[in-house]
């Protein structure tokens, strides 16, 4: 798993690379008069890479410097400056007493106190870094006195280690888009050797990230995490605060060689979304080599990009500043192996996920480009990836094919082996449909044929198997399997979500057994999918699976409606993609199993994901709101709890409005026609939690009006921004009327919540058949029961039982 780190500019899966380039991708161009820079060479960026203590300090006492939620109360010390770089002073080492107090917003005090153990935040520290690109050396010098002592510059050295070797962020590449921009710059980051919580702190106020420019993180290995994200405070200027960049357009040309090695040559589009830009980031595999980086007309550009093992983040600096909403396109070429690996047999695998080609680091799924692509690989293999399939041709020893985007999309991305294709077409929707299996197995599963040929032979996890049915494991014997997945997936989520941005779906095996993966239009799915259940018992593979292999497909074609069609827009809003994705795979589930309880097992399987403790002791349901997303995740709740939550909960909460918009008479339409007039609203655009919570007041039913002012606060309170879970008691009988109806008599109790916990609580009858029926809804507030007698009207056998949240109706704690 990639580090967690604070922001998604500042973390550890941002991984960036660079290029060398073949003749063959190289445009002519005008006539260069020098030759193209070298990575790293712009003296400004150097300056600042070389950085040390000047000769410049002041004594402090008593000031307080106050960054947004943070006060560093500085009572007693020294403060020495860095080396002005281009006349600005950007960063200072201070020795002595200090204290930090965080006051951070109140949704993000239960974090902060699973670092501290305390209500209020208040760090001790003797010693504190601090870069930026504020006015912080104008608001300390005015406030301390000139300084005779030194500093030792340990404490920066330090901190420059961490950054470049640890975290693998390159620091000074960001504090240059701030010292080349013509807009006064607001950087402030602090390294905090902390006395009381942890040694190894960092607080980071950076306003080029898109949601979340306040962040706190410790960054120890014992004690890793982030505890506390949050917008600015204030008022900002648009053109000041976000993403630098939004990209337009990607035209792609890649080579794929038969040993993996990937040479790419992109023209990239984009507009400044902030005033003032000349630094432009770039997200690049980090083994990808850039050679050059020219502008349209060819002018060479100087860009940044360290040592692969290091703090590689790509970064362009432009000839001149960009104003907000200018376009310029910039062409980048590069090459390298280790983005794609070969697995043998004609599997490759594209270890480079969103970042093989030059992408904007901050888009994080909310932003849609539209892409021009051209692949060549090794003959005989064949390639699926995000768009239509323009052409295809064979240039030599090359299979060339040319790939449009039908629409705007999130990302771009492929897959390519020695693939068996099935394909078929649909009427309604249109869609055309492939599925591609690899014709011989990767290497790993080419060992375990040989060692099920010896004497003994172990399974994934070390255990001892002997292998009888090892020699069954061909993929393609169930690559029509996978088709029909993909087809009754496509028409059961248009009929539900109605049409997706796209009409075309590429079904894909891909050498990596635990897991899939969705672009638009493409799907992987995990190799071990394609094996029969006998194959995957002997493997050790189906103890504790959950159903996962009946609906890893179903999941992972969802995305084209959630995480593609309609986008997230921040990881506060990811629990949508991946939420939405398994409740819709609860919806196949149900289309292809007779038996109903498979449906209410999905449910169950579920819910105990939420509930089951980890190793570290946490249940994922108490860890946090899934607004949270993956910041949940870290060395005091375990490194496995985003995963436990978003997808379930999220799915839980789609599933609870279904069921709540459900009745006897037309069935799920209601809900139909609020999933539908979601997507449509919001086709190829980034969705918030707030947009799907208003769309859901826009399509609410009157019983879900429990507050009386058709609001649903009372419910996104308690599910997605809260941790609630009642629990039901149901205690019932029944009698025989005078009329001779069946009469119900009945106490419902719901517990475990608070006062201000609402909700409305299913019902159900198991009638003498054995056929449920839909009974009704009642209000329940806070920890209370009902007691009621309801006649049945007509129903003169008795039921076997009455039955509260039969369908997992409501999120609760089994009974």
């Amino acid at each position: 798993m990639p580090l967690l780190v604070c922001t998604l500019r500042y973390a550890g899966v941002c991984l960036a690379g660079a290029f060398v380039c073949i003749s063959m991708f190289l445009t002519p161009v005008k006539a260069q008069t020098s030759a193209p820079p070298a990575a790293n060479s712009d003296p400004t960026y150097q300056a600042l890479r070389n950085l040390s203590l000047g000769g410049e300090a002041v004594s402090v006492t008593n000031f307080d410097l106050k960054r947004d939620a943070a006060t560093f109360h500085l009572r007693s010390g020294t403060v020495c400056f860095v080396a002005p770089v281009q006349g600005k002073v950007t960063g200072a080492v201070f020795t002595g007493d200090g204290n930090l107090v965080i006051n951070a917003p109140d949704s993000e005090k239960p974090m902060l106190k699973l670092l501290t153990k305390e209500n209020e935040f208040s760090e001790n520290f003797s010693q504190l870094v601090m870069r930026f690109t504020d006015s912080t050396y104008e608001d300390m010098k005015k406030a301390g006195i000139a300084a005779s002592v030194g500093c030792d510059a340990g404490p920066l050295k330090d901190s420059q280690h961490v950054m470049r070797h640890k975290l693998k962020v390159n620091l000074e590449s960001r504090i240059l888009e701030d010292l080349l921009s013509l807009e006064p710059g607001g950087l402030f980051v602090a390294f905090i050797h902390g006395k009381r919580y942890n040694g190894q702190e960092l607080y980071i106020i950076d306003p080029h990230e898109n949601r979340d420019q306040v962040d706190f993180m410790t960054y120890d290995d014992n004690k890793y995490g982030e505890w506390g994200s949050f917008p600015m405070s204030g008022e900002h200027k648009k053109d000041s605060v976000g993403q630098p960049i939004r990209i337009q357009h990607q035209q792609l040309d890649t080579t794929l060689e038969k040993n993996a090695n990937l040479i790419g040559k992109s023209t990239t589009t984009f507009t400044a979304h902030l005033n003032g830009l000349r630094v432009v980031p770039l997200d690049l595999f980090r083994t990808l080599r850039v050679r050059t980086v020219t502008t349209a007309d060819g002018q060479f550009l100087p860009f940044i990009q360290e040592d692969k093992n290091d703090d590689a983040e790509f970064a362009v600096i432009l000839p001149k500043s960009l104003s907000v909403g200018e376009a310029i396109t910039i062409t980048t070429q590069y090459e390298g192996k280790e983005s794609v690996t070969n697995e043998g047999g004609g599997n490759y695998f594209p270890v480079a996920r969103s970042n093989w080609y030059p992408n904007n680091p901050s888009s994080s799924m909310g932003e849609y480009a539209t892409y021009d692509m051209t692949f060549r690989i090794p003959k005989g293999m064949q390639i699926a990836a995000t768009g239509a399939r323009v052409s295809e041709s064979n240039e030599g020893g090359q299979n060339v094919t040319v790939w449009k985007s039908e629409a705007p999309q999130t990302v771009a991305g492929f897959n390519f082996g020695r693939f068996k294709l099935e394909e078929a077409k649909l009427d309604k929707p249109e869609y055309d449909v492939q599925s591609y299996a690899n014709q011989e197995p990767p290497s790993w599963v080419q060992g375990l044929q040989h060692m099920a040929n010896g004497d003994d032979s172990m399974s994934l996890d070390g255990s001892h198997t002997g292998l009888a049915a090892v020699g069954n494991m061909n993929t393609t014997g169930l690559n029509k399997k996978a088709l029909a997945e993909g087809e009754l997936a496509v028409q059961l989520y248009s009929d539900y979500f109605g049409p997706s941005s796209f009409k075309h779906l590429q079904v894909t095996q891909q050498t990596a057994c635990n897991y899939g993966q969705s672009w638009p239009e493409l799907v992987w799915i995990p190799l071990c999918y394609y094996f029969d259940t006998t194959v995957r018992h002997e493997l050790g593979m189906d103890f504790g699976d959950r159903g996962y292999w009946k609906v890893v497909t179903p999941h992972e074609v969802a995305h084209q409606w959630w995480g593609h069609t309609v986008g997230f827009s921040s990881y506060h809003d990811q629990w949508m993609s991946e939420g939405f994705s398994d409740m819709s795979a609860s919806l196949y589930l149900s289309m292809i199993e007779k038996n109903p309880k498979k449906f209410i097992t999905f449910w169950n399987d579920e819910r105990d994901l939420l509930l089951e403790r980890n190793p570290e002791g946490f249940r994922a349901i108490d860890a946090g709101p899934v607004t949270m997303g993956y910041r949940l995740s870290n060395s005091k709740s375990g490194f496995d709890i985003t995963r436990r939550l978003i997808y379930p909960k999220g799915a839980y909460i789609l599933h609870m409005v279904r069921m709540m918009m459900h009745d006897n008479r037309t069935g799920d339409q209601h809900f139909k026609e609020t999933m539908q007039d979601f997507v449509k609203t919001y086709m190829n655009q980034a969705a918030t939690t707030e947009d799907f919570k208003a769309m859901v007041e826009k399509h609410m039913t009157r019983e879900m009006d429990l507050d009386g002012n058709h609001k649903m606060d009372w419910f996104f309170n308690e599910y997605v921004y809260g941790t609630a879970l009642p629990t039901y008691k149901l205690d019932s009988s029944f009698e025989t009327g005078a009329d001779g109806d069946i009469v119900l008599n009945l106490k419902l109790t719901q517990s475990n919540v608070d006062d201000k916990f609402r909700m409305t609580v299913p019902l159900y009858l198991e009638l003498a058949d054995g056929n449920m029926f839909f009974l009704g809804r009642a209000r329940l507030s806070g920890n209370t029961s009902i007691e009621q007698k309801i006649p049945l009207k007509g129903l003169k056998t008795r039921p076997k039982r009455a039955v509260v949240n039969y369908y997992d109706d409501v999120l609760a704690s089994p009974s």
